[in-house]
């Protein structure tokens, strides 16, 4: 019998005889061969697999690390499969359909999308599918390109020369087009929230068009849009293949703001409540991994590979590591903007930035004005389990509060999770009285 340590080392049960007496020996052998710690008590998961769905993006890498690394199967769950998806509308369906009906169980998302689909605001007929959020799996590392059209005025933060070409070609009969990855969802938000900041209104102004993430590059090749969003590697890979160039990252618009989430059929978790702990467990102690400076290369390696993002490595590699050349000139080395998977408590799920969300979605018309936000998070919102599965890891810091506080952007507008209505009455381009 061979077991390994929790280093990874190989120990054979001749060792373990020979270190401690027969008795002794059997008993940590067996120890080694189940999830450590208090968790191990209670009796581990009730099942060992989950379906889990993930888009091509570098904050998917949790999930990547945790099926490559055994880290799912040392907390007993050997049998997880993460499944590409091939866009958002995709992710949705399946986790509607559940695996029981082919479809999948949790998901890589983005973190407005199980508060659709748990409201049935993006569901065929309106029909809910409650959703759970575990955790954060990263803040930061999102992108905004620009086409190559526009090297000339070498767009950044602000819009406004932006809005000026963009009339311009309207003008000339061309259709002008910024595209995001789902309506509502974070991409869609960054996006119109950097327009409508510079006088854009990206529903009257521009087209606004979805395109999955992995389509992005190729759609901006032939002319599709003027603009997009979304994340890595997809902006660094127009750059290198001389499309187009970076506005800017959405940690400028934004610093340290939350992007995707793990998120679960509630009626996966509460039927399998330890299934569930053991998942988490599994992506915190990956979005830990991927956080250490010494693995980002092989975080970049691993998205890289073709059952993952299936693109160059060197798409990849300086993202992960902070290193931004924007493909007009400038670079910045060691970007505070970096994309983070557990520092500074990127993996807990604070509710008062899924808060921001909604206000957001009700800023454009997704919720209709009045919508009870706060119920909702109060039911989507598991950053109990997030708590209860980190102090069964041991982590020792723990946010003191479900909500980060207020929230300031670029342009100067505060978000106040104590008074959301206050925030979206400061907002000029709305489609909401506020």
């Amino acid at each position: 019998m061979i077991s390994k340590d929790r280093t990874g080392s190989r120990v054979s049960r001749r060792q373990l005889l020979k270190a401690g007496g027969s008795a002794a020996a059997l008993l940590a052998a067996a120890k080694l061969n189940l999830p450590g710690g208090a968790f191990a008590q209670e009796g581990g998961p009730e099942v060992k697999g989950a379906k889990l769905g993930f888009i091509a993006l570098t904050d998917a890498s949790p999930l990547f690390v945790a099926k490559e690394k055994g880290i799912f199967a040392k907390y007993g769950m050997p049998d997880v499969e993460v499944l590409k998806q091939a866009s958002w509308g995709t992710t949705r369906d399946n986790l509607v359909l559940g695996s029981e009906g082919n479809g999948i169980d949790g998901a890589h998302i983005l973190t407005p999308m199980p508060y659709l689909i748990s409201a049935g605001k993006v569901t065929q007929n309106n029909v809910p599918t409650p959703m759970y959020i575990l955790a954060r799996l990263n803040l930061n590392g999102q992108c905004i390109s620009v086409a190559k059209e526009y090297a000339d005025i070498k767009v950044g933060l602000d819009t406004a020369p932006f809005k000026v070409a963009l009339e311009k070609k309207k003008a000339s009969g061309k259709a002008i087009k910024a595209a995001m990855t789902f309506p509502g969802g974070t991409h869609d938000l960054w996006i119109r929230y950097w327009l409508a900041a510079g006088g854009i209104d990206p529903d009257k102004d521009i087209e606004t068009i979805v395109v999955p993430p992995p389509q992005m590059v190729a759609n901006m090749k032939v002319g599709t849009m003027d603009c997009f969003c979304v994340c890595e590697p997809w902006n660094l890979q127009l750059i290198h293949q001389n499309i187009g160039y970076t506005a800017i990252t959405t940690g400028e618009l934004w610093n340290k703001h939350p992007e995707k989430s793990f998120g679960m059929r509630a009626a996966w978790v509460d039927k399998y409540p330890k299934a569930a702990k053991a998942l988490l467990m599994a992506v915190l102690e990956a979005q830990q991994w991927c956080d250490r400076p010494e693995n980002r290369d092989e975080v970049a390696a691993i998205c890289a590979k073709r059952q993952w993002i299936n693109c160059p490595v060197d798409d990849v590699t300086d993202r992960v590591k902070g290193k931004f050349d924007y493909g007009t000139g400038k670079v910045v080395e060691n970007s505070p903007h970096i994309m983070k998977f557990w520092d500074d408590f990127a993996s807990y799920p604070y509710q008062s930035h899924d808060l921001w969300f909604m206000t957001e979605d009700i800023r454009w018309g997704k919720y209709e004005p009045g919508f009870d936000s706060k119920a909702l998070i109060a039911k989507v919102n598991r950053e109990d389990l997030w708590k209860d599965a980190a102090k069964a890891l041991g982590v020792s810091a723990l946010p003191a509060s479900t909500s980060r506080g207020q929230e300031t952007f670029f342009d100067g507008k505060v978000f106040d999770p104590a008074d959301p209505a206050a925030y979206l009455k400061s907002l000029s381009i709305k489609r909401v009285d506020a």
